[in-house]
């Protein structure tokens, strides 16, 4: 499926026809999503999902879908810096794919979401898409798919477990342009992957918006590991979707780094589906300047016996703003419900704004859950302890910051994705004039 050339002026006019050579059910989920995307609202202020936000960055009338992909890519595929050995690597441009790198063993189902349409839809329609969109943009999932031309597909067969990491790299291109990338990600029984998704902007002037969907199956017995690397320049806006379902006794892991965007906004649910299942939600944010990132979770624990842990840390600089409202919600039946949930905030000016509303919502017996959220200032003892030191306090306060979010990203369990993590994270204190005092 390759992009469409001839587009409307704006993404919000028409939805670009489905290639006559894609399955027809396919079609039909792009025409019938169109259709609910006109009909459903947009949301609006007093909405309780869209609560604190700022409701004006939804205007979306001035970006364009299909913009063509610039005549030098190589520039792109050589400031694709991810992992050094991946197990596959693929490179976006506009939802255009130009570069593909890949070392995985034949069993495994790897490539691009179009090529899978044709290859394996039957595999892909039994999986897309499949939970309700419920935490205030199904408006926008709505476009998602409408307009949706390309992304990653991933299938791990029973019992193969992938060594290294898959990473895909989705570059937006031009000013005003928009991306749908989705990513799509099954596994079998006791079958274990990892993948990344990194999200960037080719230079630091041009607007643009991504609206990034991604659907994580997580079969019996399995291990998925998932990574959403935010990274794009600060004129861009970005609506993320992520929903996990989690079979018995398998480990869903998902990680979203937010460093870039001026406006970003990140709705994560995790459906624990079978006994003994296991979720990981983690979040690191570094907002400044005037950025604003919204952070709506939903810990959705459908059978007994399933364990979920939610951690999200902010570090507030400048005049920035951050959004949380999770839920833990237990149905009547998933009793020995295991579920934490903590969303912790660091001020690093005094001009910052947090706001955090954690939930809990237990309609059964035998359960164990706690939530909760803090906020606080880095203290003039610690910035006197580092100073004491020859460190001058700019990078006191830049190294207290790295340190308050170490915590959520050792929990990734493998040394070379957290230097990854880390690497992003540094580019982005390097980026922090003045270090937000």
């Amino acid at each position: 499926m390759s992009n469409v050339l001839d587009q409307p002026i704006s993404i919000l006019d028409s939805a670009p026809e489905t290639p006559a050579d894609l399955p027809a059910w396919f079609a039909e989920r792009q025409r019938a999503a169109w259709q609910r995307f006109l009909e459903t609202p947009a949301p609006k202020r007093g909405d309780e999902e869209w609560r604190f936000s700022s409701i004006k960055q939804l205007d979306f009338t001035s970006y364009r879908g299909g913009i063509e992909v610039p005549e030098d890519t190589g520039k792109l595929i050589e400031r694709s810096h991810g992992l050094d050995d991946s197990a596959a690597k693929f490179i976006f441009v506009n939802d255009t794919l130009i570069e593909i790198e890949s070392k995985l063993p034949e069993s495994v189902i790897c490539m691009p979401l179009a090529e899978a349409l044709l290859l394996h839809g039957d595999l892909v329609k039994e999986h897309f898409m499949k939970q309700d969109t419920r935490l205030g943009s199904a408006k926008w999932a709505a476009l998602h798919e409408a307009r949706l031309s390309n992304g990653l597909f991933v299938h791990v067969p029973d019992n193969v477990e992938v060594e290294g990491t898959i990473e895909a790299f989705h570059w937006l291109s031009g000013d005003n342009s928009a991306v749908f990338p989705h990513t799509l990600v099954v596994t079998g029984a006791n079958a274990k992957v990892r993948v990344i998704d990194t999200f960037l902007s080719e230079n630091e002037s041009d607007a643009g918006l991504c609206i990034a969907f991604n659907d994580l199956c997580a079969g019996p017995g399995s291990k998925l590991d998932y990574l959403a690397i935010q990274a794009f320049n600060e004129h861009s806006k970005v609506i993320q979707i992520n929903e996990t379902g989690v079979a018995r006794d398998a480990t869903a892991k998902g990680f979203i780094l937010n460093t870039g965007a001026s406006w970003a906004r990140n709705e994560s649910l995790s459906s624990l589906q079978g006994e003994g299942s296991h979720s990981d939600m983690l979040s690191v944010s570094v907002p400044a300047r005037s950025q604003e990132y919204d952070q709506r979770t939903f810990q959705h624990h459908v059978s007994p016996g399933a364990y979920s842990d939610l951690l999200y840390k902010n570090s507030l600089y400048d005049k920035s703003r951050t959004i949380f409202s999770g839920l833990i919600f237990v149905d009547e039946s998933a009793h020995r419900t295991d579920a934490y949930q903590t969303c912790r905030n660091l001020f690093m000016s005094n001009d910052a704004e947090a706001n955090s509303m954690p939930g809990l919502e237990i309609n059964a017996d035998d359960v164990k859950c706690s939530h909760g959220s803090t906020s606080s200032q880095i203290s003039e003892e610690e910035i006197f302890y580092l100073r004491a030191r020859g460190i001058d306090p700019i990078r006191a306060r830049q190294l207290i910051a790295r340190g308050f979010s170490v915590e959520v990203i050792e929990r990734l369990g493998d040394d070379k994705v957290e230097e990854l993590v880390l690497k992003h994270l540094d580019d982005k204190f390097a980026h922090i004039a003045g270090g937000g005092a």
